[in-house]
């Protein structure tokens, strides 16, 4: 009876009234950008992101330019382009990437383009499952790693067992993981797995849009819960989109962050051709085609490859800034991906830093290539550096190909950048 009491005194401690008009708390923009932040770290800390490059190389050929004597300082992503990048033969390609585990990705290919033939190389990167992966693995590849990226594929060369149309390498990291669960979505709750295949094998862009627009395919996703799941900070940086990102693509587009995605969906459904449109064809799919790949899949630039090509690599795991400090190296070529919207936000002084270092070491007329998650990046001109002694803004001294920029993100395969970049280092 005494207890009983007691948890009835208990009870009244807070009024009847007061718990109707509790309310939940609102977290601040700061707030919300310092949970989204400290999610997104989160996830690129533990997790190999991404399983392909999201950057089309057919558009950063023309806009590299690359000739014999350059030498090229890039972020490793995936891979893929530094292999395709590769195959135009500049002298040297850095690959430069903070997450480890993107760097002993492109050792496994380094290492299969070494010790694979072809069949083989294709099955494991084209099919992204090899029937003995494990035997191919200990007798063939796992010499030719380094011990960091030995150790992170020991325990997981599962993820070319090919268990399953859902199982296959392209299906892991954690954009294969998103990737996944909207292909289950597709094909078991909007049943649309036969439109999506009509769609992979279109050959003209009226047959496209009729697919597209004459299906459910257009408007699976436009449910009110699959919108809710793609507008969550946790979903985006499982893709490798971090919150000021977003908070850029929300700035600048009418209609915020899905409106972006759905008109993203339109452009590389109905307007761009899909037939040659590997990186969205291998996360509908699960498996790239030999006729629908990145180039370092194709037989002849394998053998390329092969012949010793890719003794031109050399492999960091750091940022751009301690690798340039340690690297007494010139640079002509300069491909920055998105990467200088995560800092643009939080670490404006690690910006700054990287593009001193950036400045002290290229040559005269290095070209950097660069995207964005927003229409319009007005955080690098002001970044001040100093060179020859003098302060310069960094937009007063690049040479700016707007007009070619502009034309060649139209043709961009991918379509999920708001803006692209190419500017040449001006002379002292």
């Amino acid at each position: 009876m005494q207890q009983q009491q007691q948890h009835r005194r208990r009870r009244r401690l807070i009024p009847p009234r007061a718990v109707t008009n509790l309310k939940p708390a609102r977290l601040t923009r700061r707030g919300r950008n310092r949970l989204g932040q400290a999610w997104f770290n989160l996830i690129h800390s533990k997790n190999l992101i991404y399983n392909t490059c999201w950057e089309d190389p057919r558009l950063d050929r023309v806009a590299l330019d690359l000739g014999p004597d350059d030498t090229v300082l890039m972020i490793t992503s995936a891979g893929c382009n530094v292999l395709d990048y590769l195959l135009l033969e500049p002298r040297r390609i850095y690959a430069v990437d903070i997450n480890f585990r993107q760097n002993a990705l492109l050792e496994l290919k380094l290492a299969g383009i070494q010790a694979l033939e072809f069949d083989d190389f294709f099955r494991m990167f084209g099919h992204g499952s090899l029937a003995n992966y494990r035997t191919t693995y200990q007798q063939k590849l796992r010499a030719f790693l380094s011990p960091t990226a030995r150790a992170y594929w020991d325990r997981r060369i599962t993820h070319f067992s090919g268990e399953g149309w859902q199982n296959t390498f392209y299906y892991h990291g954690t954009t294969g993981v998103v990737a996944r669960m909207m292909n289950m979505y597709a094909t078991h709750i909007a049943g649309v797995r036969e439109s999506i295949e009509a769609l992979c094998h279109a050959q003209t862009l009226d047959e496209q849009r009729d697919i597209y627009y004459g299906s459910s395919l257009h408007n699976i996703f436009l449910k009110p819960y699959v919108r809710w799941l793609l507008s969550q900070d946790m979903t985006l940086s499982l893709l490798g989109v971090p919150r000021p990102q977003r908070e850029e693509v929300e700035r600048d587009y009418s209609g915020g962050i899905m409106k972006f995605i759905e008109d993203c969906l339109d452009a590389v459904f109905t307007r761009i051709p899909f037939w040659d449109n590997y990186f969205w064809q291998v996360y509908l799919r699960g498996t790239y085609t030999p006729s629908c790949c990145p180039e370092y899949l194709k037989q002849d630039n394998f053998e390329r490859l092969k012949a010793g090509l890719t003794d031109r690599i050399s492999i960091h795991t750091c940022t751009l800034t301690n690798f340039l400090q340690a690297h007494d190296v010139p640079i002509s070529r300069v491909v920055l991906l998105d990467h200088m919207d995560w800092l643009s936000n939080v670490n404006r002084a690690a910006l700054q830093q990287e593009w001193q270092s950036l400045i002290d070491h290229a040559e005269p007329g290095t070209r950097f290539l660069w995207r964005s998650g927003g229409l319009q990046v007005e955080y690098v001109d002001p970044i001040e550096i100093v060179r020859g002694g003098q302060r310069h803004r960094v937009g007063d001294l690049l040479t700016y190909y707007r007009d070619l920029a502009t034309a060649l993100h139209a043709q961009d395969r991918v379509h999920t950048y708001g803006s692209f970049y190419i500017a040449d280092l001006k002379a002292a």
